[in-house]
């Protein structure tokens, strides 16, 4: 009896014994170890809708920059055009006799505008990877984004421009027409050739820091080159052919071209001036593309 006693409690005593934790460790199958795990920001925003949030954020971002602390805010995007647009039509119209072309004040801002959302959205662009330096060398995120959203960015304070060139349309009494629902067609066009500049000299300004000086010299003479305050007849007036189909080959001549025929005169631009825009769209976003996709790797060791 008392054996049994004994035989029954040795059982119990190694039925209770705790089994040591690497045994248990060593005891748990491979297939039971944490599997890669997805960041909920990641599961709800996909990579294409992730883009999209990026540029709205920084869109959103630079707005507020460009605006804060200022008195008259988002309506300096419809003052400065008129303004600049008074000053350039008294100092063309008396100085230069300009004032023979028709409604020289609309003339003058339709082309104003054109230029300045040109010229903005290459220079923010061209340094946008360089800006966004110390972002790039602490998160991953997709390259291109950056001078894409400098585009955007000089896109909405070119629709609030828009405002401005109503006004003078008023002024002119130079009434809306059909015709003119063909202009987003050549901004559209205009915007896609920006973001293939913007993409090819943000990329180049990476290795290249002299670009971001020379392209300032190069912005001045190409605005000059082009028919933004002095009438498109004196064109025929260049002494060199070859100058003289440059001036037409000119991507800013077309776009600019497109938007006046389309807002002033109310006729459909010329068929070789829509080719040329759509050809110029094409061709700006395809070397940008190539060029930036060949040499985005390697930003990170020059930035």
């Amino acid at each position: 009896m008392a054996s049994d006693i004994e035989s029954a409690e040795k059982e119990a005593t190694q039925e209770t014994t705790p089994v040591p934790a690497t045994a248990a460790a060593s005891a748990t199958p491979a297939a039971t170890a944490p599997a890669h795990t997805t960041s909920a920001r990641d599961a709800w925003y996909p990579a294409g809708k992730r883009d999209l949030f990026i540029l709205r954020e920084l869109v959103s971002k630079d707005f507020k920059l460009k605006y804060r602390r200022s008195v008259l805010g988002v309506i300096w995007s419809v003052l400065n055009p008129l303004l600049m647009m008074l000053v350039m039509s008294l100092v063309f119209s008396f100085f230069l006799r300009y004032d023979n072309i028709e409604h020289y004040p609309l003339y003058l801002i339709v082309a104003n505008i054109t230029w300045q959302v040109f010229a903005d959205s290459t220079n923010a662009g061209m340094m946008s990877i360089i800006d966004a330096a110390p972002l790039l060398k602490k998160v991953r995120v997709k390259k291109s984004v950056f001078p894409v959203e400098k585009v955007l960015f000089s896109l909405v304070n070119f629709l609030f421009s828009l405002i401005a060139v109503f006004v003078v349309m008023l002024w002119e009494g130079v009434p809306p027409t059909p015709m003119m629902l063909l202009a987003p067609v050549c901004i559209v066009l205009l915007m896609l050739f920006c973001v293939g500049l913007s993409l090819l000299l943000s990329a180049l300004a990476v290795f290249f820091r002299d670009l971001v000086h020379l392209w300032s010299v190069l912005l001045m003479a190409w605005m000059y080159a082009t028919p933004l305050f002095w009438p498109v007849s004196m064109i025929e007036q260049v002494p060199y052919h070859i100058v003289r189909v440059l001036m037409y080959v000119n991507p800013m001549y077309n776009y600019v071209t497109f938007m006046r025929d389309t807002v002033i005169y109310s006729t459909l631009p010329p068929t070789e001036v829509i080719l040329s825009c759509v050809v110029w769209a094409l061709v700006s976003l395809a070397l940008g593309l190539l060029v930036f996709r060949s040499r985005e790797r390697r930003f990170i060791l020059f930035i």
